[in-house]
């Protein structure tokens, strides 16, 4: 028998290749654990009429703060007024992991949103949001998707005779949303949101014009061709801004943090 002991240390060096290739890119923090200095904050609408006096002496610095929780610094929203804590950056392919649990100050009600690729000017959408994509994350309706403006995607749904709702479901019929299409909401098909009071976590998985929404590690929402409907057709959509929003509640986040991905774990997906 051959001596191919010569060839130990390129097999090495392959295997060394070969599991660095393998391991997941590490995290990203988009909240630094000290303060919103990375961050964009817009202040926008009020909640309704009876909110105006509550917009009117609004400042952002205490709308959107950083606050201690348990030994841990996390981001406070106040809720008071509907607002936007955006990141400066646009991103594309990313998995984007966000934990967060409602406080006890409600206004109208528990309403938040995790929105996606996010671009253009504030106040596009609702007079206070860039258009975006949410990942809805309203207390018994987390994980919903809700397109703003002129977004738009394609998803499997069923609908409820009851409520009309178009609710997500694996193998279901494929349809158009957004404002031109089946309407801006389609419903998740699991609730798995936690109790009032703890921590939720929310994994967006966004692969091209592909994007899964999970919650608790279940995944609630798979959505495809996301786009913008402009001049009767769909142009493609597949990054932007990431935005969190104010919408009537107290929330606190207690990390936010992004990394890139090749592709979205076939585990997730239908």
């Amino acid at each position: 028998m051959k001596n191919i002991s010569f060839l130990y240390p390129f097999l090495a060096i392959l295997l060394f290749i070969s599991t660095s290739c393998q391991r997941e890119p590490a995290w990203q923090p988009l909240f630094n654990g000290e303060d919103l200095e990375n961050w964009e904050i817009h202040l926008g609408t009020s909640l309704g009429p009876d909110f105006d006096d509550l917009a009117a002496e609004a400042v952002p610095w205490e709308v959107f703060s950083v606050v201690e929780d348990e030994g841990v610094n996390v981001i406070r929203i106040s809720g008071e007024i509907n607002g936007s804590l955006a990141t400066g950056e646009a991103f594309e392919n990313y998995h984007l992991r966000l934990v967060f649990r409602w406080g006890e100050t409600v206004y109208s009600r528990r309403n938040s949103g995790l929105l996606y690729h996010s671009f253009g000017e504030f106040g596009t959408a609702l007079g206070t949001w860039m258009p975006n994509i949410e990942f809805q994350m309203l207390h018994q309706n987390l994980g919903d998707t809700y397109l703003m403006a002129n977004t738009t995607c394609e998803t499997a749904v069923t609908r409820d005779q009851e409520t009309n709702d178009y609710i997500y479901t694996p193998g279901g019929e494929v349809l158009e949303f957004g404002e031109h299409a089946h309407g801006r909401m389609i419903r998740k098909n699991i609730d798995n949101e936690n109790p009032l009071g703890q921590w939720n976590t929310i994994d967006l998985y966004c692969m091209g014009r592909t994007a899964v929404h999970v919650v608790n590690g279940i995944t609630v929402m798979h959505n495809n061709n996301t786009g913008t409907y402009e001049n009767g057709t769909v142009q493609p959509l597949s990054s932007g801004k990431i935005q969190i929003q104010s919408e009537g509640a107290e929330l606190f986040v207690r990390s936010i943090d992004i990394r890139p991905i090749r592709d979205i774990p076939a585990a997730l997906l239908p």
